[in-house]
């Protein structure tokens, strides 16, 4: 049987939508990630800056758009990548 990857989920909309800055609580979830987990970001919009340090820390995404204003991003580190 597979075993099947843990995820840590975090919703930024409501940061955002008062005009908080979500970066450091991003961060530190990234942070508090063990091996074998992902990350579940929901934001209202493509967060591509944030792909781009992401990808820098060695994570991939998958990108999902549930509607116009409901991004889902899964953010998991790059095969050989320690954590």
């Amino acid at each position: 049987m597979e075993e099947q990857a843990a995820i840590v989920e975090l919703d930024v909309r409501e940061d955002l939508k008062l005009k908080n800055d979500p970066f450091h609580k991003i961060m530190n979830a990234v942070k508090g990630l063990k091996e074998g987990e992902s990350l579940l970001l929901h934001a209202p919009f493509k967060p591509i800056p944030l792909l781009k340090v992401m990808a820098k820390k060695g994570y991939d995404h998958q990108l999902e758009q549930i509607d116009p204003k409901h991004w889902q991003v899964t953010f998991f580190k790059r095969a050989g990548e320690v954590q």
